[in-house]
């Protein structure tokens, strides 16, 4: 019986014994503390079931939530690229109406559709601009900067839509 547990073990595949293991579930492993400042104290109970799941090697497709994007906007074109982070590329377009300036708090929509609000940063125009082309570019650690003018100041902003 022994020689037949020892040969099942070597000629079993790696994942079917990590299967075996029992898998501890996150939020039993971290304290509030560690998922505070994770972020995963934020996620739903769904979504940390569809985690650990995922974790546990399980395959599993995300269900359909009604927030963000429906699956087929993907294949429309909209999709993956539009969703911020997810390709880190400068957003290119145009302010809907005039920019005189902007403090924290201020709000960009923009022509493509997206909204952008200012986390920090201030400035004064001395003259408004009307519906000028802006860039958002990426920085470091998701940061995202807004530019109006390449000769003035940017301000950190974050997507609100």
């Amino acid at each position: 019986m022994l020689k037949k547990l020892l040969l099942c073990l070597l000629l079993c595949p790696a994942p079917l014994l990590a299967e075996a293991q029992d898998y501890v579930d996150l939020e039993q492993r971290l304290s509030a503390a560690q998922l505070h400042a994770t972020g995963l104290d934020n996620l739903s109970p769904a979504q940390l079931a569809l985690l650990n799941q995922l974790l546990r090697g399980q395959a599993a497709d995300a269900p359909e939530t009604g927030n963000g994007p429906p699956r087929q906007e993907y294949a429309s074109g909209r999709g993956a690229s539009s969703l911020v982070g997810y390709n880190d590329q400068p957003v290119r377009s145009r302010v809907k109406g005039p920019v005189s300036g902007w403090q924290p708090g201020t709000e960009f929509a923009l022509e493509n559709g997206q909204v952008w609000k200012v986390l920090k940063g201030s400035m004064t125009l001395r003259k408004p601009f009307e519906s000028p082309e802006i860039v958002v570019v990426p920085g470091i650690a998701g940061r995202w900067f807004l530019q109006v003018d390449e000769d003035l100041p940017k301000a950190r902003v974050y997507r609100i839509d």
